[in-house]
């Protein structure tokens, strides 16, 4: 037998079983298309340099590194298949692992698990609203990651809480090794707390909260990413206020670089908390429930004037920043307005050097690193953030830290160079 065609056999087998677990999970045509190319490239790249007839993570990094590395430096822009590549191996990965695909979004309703799973989800989705008073967003996210933990026991053909064992709840969370530390703490947080609730129902025989693992995420882990000072100005600049979109665009990006008002009380601004009398804007924070006031500065208050006057449709609704199109409503709890800073950003021309986050957050994660710039007080910069904690703001020192030092070690090679 022609080896490569073993090689052949072995690696399509995998990836057409892997195919048919997503097909079974709903994905789209499009979704399979993508991974389907993906690991027919990964096939052939197996047969082509390797000659091997067994999956094995050191051939699937390899794999991915020869295709985002050319000359010995990383292409910037992948294209194509490539795009997703590095994802649609971790797929295959767990799925080699797993013996499964645990899909990365999933919704009860669609859900495969039992009408006792879903029963006691729904009632901890109610625990969730009336006993721990969580925000809706946050309860569809918990909802989402306990929705994927029941078809992980499902397929392990558990249909009782009174099965779940440690090494159950073990195997679930090494699934997730691929993830970040944050992300995977985060999850652990919420299945911790399902499993209390589990208890107080009677609905499992022992505390299973002690068999799960502590992830350390340390606070200052992921710095925070900041825009040049002349990106800021090259973005604001590049918006067309001509528009009902410019207007509307650019009232926000406002907002976000020069007040540092969070994402989620951007979307919820009504006409009230605009105090024109005082020159105040006057609103208590989504996030900490604590009330904050900022100065209605002269730029601010002329972008929200023209808004308010040229680009803001009619509307019975006092929320302040709207949709464009009919029905004209409010943002949605989950729209994050990332794209309107991508757009802008596109059309501006702008790219950064190094990875970094862009959104809109990243627009107040700038006006602090601004303003540790110019020696402001950190209780002050707390004050101007909604921060409930000046540790919180600390965050931001580190990351100044961190830039200096890259700037000095620029330094150092440019003498080494002259030498």
């Amino acid at each position: 037998m022609n080896p490569s065609n073993h090689l052949s056999s072995q690696l399509e087998s995998l990836t057409k079983l892997a195919l048919e677990q997503l097909k079974l999970l709903g994905y789209s045509k499009k979704s399979l298309f993508r991974y389907r190319t993906t690991w027919r490239h990964f096939v052939e790249f197996a047969r082509q340099k390797h000659m091997v007839d067994t999956y094995s993570d050191e051939l699937a990094t390899q794999f991915v590194v020869e295709n985002i590395f050319k000359d010995g430096k990383a292409i910037r822009d992948l294209e194509g298949w490539r795009s997703h590549m590095t994802f649609s191996m971790k797929v295959l990965g767990c799925f080699v692992k797993n013996g499964r695909i645990l899909r990365p979004k999933t919704y009860i309703k669609n859900s495969s698990i039992s009408c006792a799973f879903k029963n006691a989800l729904k009632d901890y989705e109610h625990y969730c609203n009336d006993r721990l008073h969580l925000r809706a967003s946050s309860i569809e996210l918990r909802i989402k990651e306990i929705t994927k933990f029941l078809e992980f026991l499902d397929a392990r053909s558990i249909q009782s809480f009174k099965q779940v064992k440690p090494i159950d709840l073990s195997e679930f969370i090494v699934s997730k090794s691929y993830m970040k530390p944050k992300t995977v703490s985060r999850i652990v947080s919420d299945l911790r707390s399902f499993l209390k609730f589990l208890l107080l129902r009677g609905s499992v025989l022992e505390d299973l909260c002690k068999c799960l693992p502590k992830i350390r995420v340390p606070q200052d882990l992921t710095i925070p990413s900041a825009w040049d000072n002349e990106l800021i100005v090259k973005l604001l600049a590049s918006v067309d206020r001509s528009s009902p979109k410019g207007k509307r665009d650019y009232a926000i990006l406002i907002l976000a670089s020069h007040l540092g008002l969070r994402v989620g009380d951007i979307k919820l601004l009504t006409l009230d908390n605009l105090k024109w009398n005082t020159e105040t804007i006057e609103i208590i924070q989504s996030k900490t429930e604590t009330p904050l006031r900022l100065p209605l500065m002269k730029e601010v208050g002329e972008a929200l004037i023209d808004y308010l006057k040229s680009g803001r449709p009619k509307s019975k609704s006092r929320v302040l920043f709207l949709k464009l199109q009919p029905p004209f409503e409010p943002f949605g709890e989950n729209n994050h307005l990332h794209y309107i800073v991508k757009y802008w950003r596109e059309l501006a021309g702008i790219h950064f050097h190094t990875k970094q986050h862009q959104g809109l957050h990243s627009l107040r994660h700038t006006l602090a690193t601004r303003l540790l710039k110019k020696e402001t007080p950190f209780h002050i910069i707390s004050e101007i953030l909604g921060h409930a904690s000046t540790t919180t703001t600390m965050i931001y020192a580190k990351a100044e830290v961190e830039s200096l030092r890259g700037v000095a070690l620029n330094g150092d090679e440019e003498v080494k160079d002259e030498r």
